[in-house]
């Protein structure tokens, strides 16, 4: 099974977070997970925007990040660049569904990036990608 997971899951991967037992349930089925470099860019982010809430230490930020750097070394997540059609189809959803979902550039950009690389699953934890992976017919569940 082919899986696009957006920045969130990932996120909760290495910070433990309340997502913990469904991303758990998810991973066990083994599926190959695509990253991007969006995705490196937005879990650094991530990480690191712990420390600001202070959610987490400094020292235990960067052991998050190293481990997440060790998986993607590792193959844990399949990394691939960008497909080329990810701007395009990123506009094309803001003009279809921005509207009507209030999607923002990151929500459409992860969908677009799971359309053009014709994943079989988009696992979330934000509602919002959430509705718009729903609205353009990409299952969002196990």
């Amino acid at each position: 099974m082919n899986v696009y997971a957006d920045s969130s899951f990932l996120i909760s991967s290495y910070v433990q977070d309340s997502h913990v037992a469904e991303l758990v349930e998810r991973i066990s089925s083994h599926p190959t997970v695509w990253i991007t470099p969006l995705h490196k860019s937005e879990t650094a982010h991530g990480i690191y925007l712990h420390i600001f809430y202070k959610k987490l230490s400094p020292d235990t930020a960067a052991r998050a990040w190293n481990v997440f750097l060790q998986d993607c070394a590792a193959g844990i997540w399949r990394s691939v660049n960008l497909p080329e059609r990810t701007w395009d189809t990123s506009m094309a959803l803001a003009r279809k569904h921005g509207p009507s979902l209030g999607v923002r550039t990151l929500d459409s950009l992860h969908v677009a990036c799971a359309l053009e690389l014709k994943a079989q699953r988009f696992w979330t934890f934000d509602e919002r990608q959430a509705r718009l992976a729903k609205a353009v017919g990409l299952k969002t569940s196990l």
